[in-house]
């Protein structure tokens, strides 16, 4: 039951963080287009980002207790990659459309309507400072993330609090498109990091290639243990891993010693804290059945 509401407290955080992202990230775009500022827009394009992310931390905080369906034996984790992979396309094509409005301002810079930025400004501190406040309460991973995602948007709001503060004493046009490219191309440096590392994961690559050879050496210094090949080791979704292996033995051993071997690996392996293993194991002289795809 104290489960049950935890969950429960978890999705009207996140869910209640998604909707009011969502609806501010509409009065940014309408304010920036009003206001004559490429800065609000890109600010919003940076929000939009946030409110996809949100999205599809909700879906999956709200499936992640659901038991895994013989169709997806995994469960839903990689729902999280899909949404890193929508999330980074439409950033990538957000930022390309605000640096064809920003940079040709640069040798042409339009004043935009100081009064209507500051106020968006000010506006943009206070709604992601309360979903700030409101997702801190939050203990899961996926909301700590969000916290992060929204300071970020704070800060970002504060520098065009500062810009439009300026621009109110001092006719400096061209700080708003300048700061607009600042922003769109802090976004892309890290779309373009999170969208290879998402790659990478979606190919299941290994999430550590350090982490692979210490499990791989676990298992081979087990007395018990001749070789390993067909280990495996990817990522559900960049948290939860899973190792799939063949372990040969050095001798033909009896149930109980390989029912001993197993709790043995069990407990080597923990420290790992891997979601799903598979062993199988593979008697002296016995062929494997993957022999074609064998390592050498």
């Amino acid at each position: 039951m104290h489960s049950h509401s935890h969950q429960h407290g978890t999705d009207d955080r996140i869910g209640w963080a998604f909707f009011l992202n969502v609806t501010f990230t509409i009065i940014e775009f309408i304010g920036g287009w009003l206001t004559n500022s490429t800065a609000i827009m890109a600010d919003a394009v940076h929000d939009l980002g946030d409110s996809l992310s949100i999205g599809f931390a909700w879906i999956l905080s709200r499936f992640s207790n659901k038991a895994a369906p013989d169709k997806y034996s995994y469960g839903y984790r990689r729902l999280t990659l899909f949404g890193a992979l929508v999330n980074g396309v439409v950033l990538v094509i957000g930022s390309i459309w605000v640096l064809f409005e920003a940079i040709p301002r640069l040798t042409n810079p339009e004043m935009p309507v100081v009064e209507g930025m500051l106020g968006l400004a000010i506006l943009g501190v206070a709604v992601n400072g309360y979903a700030v406040f409101k997702l801190k309460a939050g203990e899961t991973l996926n909301e700590k993330v969000l916290t992060w995602h929204l300071l970020e948007d704070v800060l970002g709001w504060v520098a065009v609090l500062i810009v439009s503060i300026v621009l109110l004493f001092v006719e400096l046009p061209i700080l708003d498109p300048l700061l607009s490219i600042g922003f769109t191309l802090f976004i892309l440096f890290n779309v373009f990091r999170n969208l290879k590392s998402t790659l990478v994961l979606f190919l299941q690559a290994a999430p550590d290639e350090e982490t692979q050879q210490n499990i791989k050496q676990t298992l081979i210094k087990l007395p018990e243990v001749n070789g390993v090949h067909h280990m495996h080791f990817w990522s559900l979704d960049g948290e939860s891993h899973v190792l799939t292996a063949h372990l040969e033995l050095s001798k033909n051993s009896s149930v109980n010693e390989l029912v001993a071997l197993k709790q043995t690996i069990a407990i080597e392996l923990s420290e790992y804290h891997l979601s799903h293993t598979t062993i199988e194991f593979e008697f002296p002289k016995e062929t494997c059945r993957d022999e074609h795809e064998k390592e050498t």
